[in-house]
């Protein structure tokens, strides 16, 4: 069955939450408990107000199976061009395996292209090897090296 993409409805919100805590990563991030926190519905209202933002949800038999989010970000560097910024990928657990996940790259990147964008970059926490494995398997190079501050 091929997945179908649109973007990310409020009624979705639980769902997607579901799938960000549904890995050992999110486990320790995420909280799923209904009702969910105000927190997750005002993250998804600025998202949603935000035209470079695009939450996209991958739909399979009217299933969600899959999400990822989109920022799209200008710079003045590369003369003052745009590139695309991937957050959040997740495909069910139940649905892994199908090349899914692939699929949702290959229109992310699709989109980006459409945008104007002349890079897509992501990154992904070393301790999934097999994500890191996933996305040099659709061409990412690991280029540079990244830095995060929690505050």
């Amino acid at each position: 069955m091929p997945l179908e993409f649109r973007e990310a409805q409020p009624d979705d919100l639980g769902r997607l939450v579901e799938l960000l805590a549904n890995d050992p990563l999110g486990r320790l991030r995420e909280d799923p408990s209904q009702p969910l926190n105000p927190s997750y519905h005002d993250a998804f209202e600025s998202i949603r107000s935000d035209p470079n933002n695009e939450l996209v949800v991958a739909e399979s038999s009217g299933q969600l199976v899959g999400m990822l989010q989109l920022t799209f970000i200008p710079y003045i560097t590369h003369t003052g061009s745009w590139r695309c910024l991937i957050e959040g990928v997740r495909v069910d657990e139940d649905h892994r395996g199908k090349g899914w996940g692939a699929s949702l790259i290959r229109w992310a990147i699709s989109r980006a292209q459409e945008r104007g964008c002349h890079l897509v970059q992501l990154t992904s926490d070393k301790q999934r090897p097999e994500a890191l494995k996933f996305y040099e398997s659709l061409g990412f190079q690991a280029t540079h090296e990244g830095f995060k501050l929690k505050l």
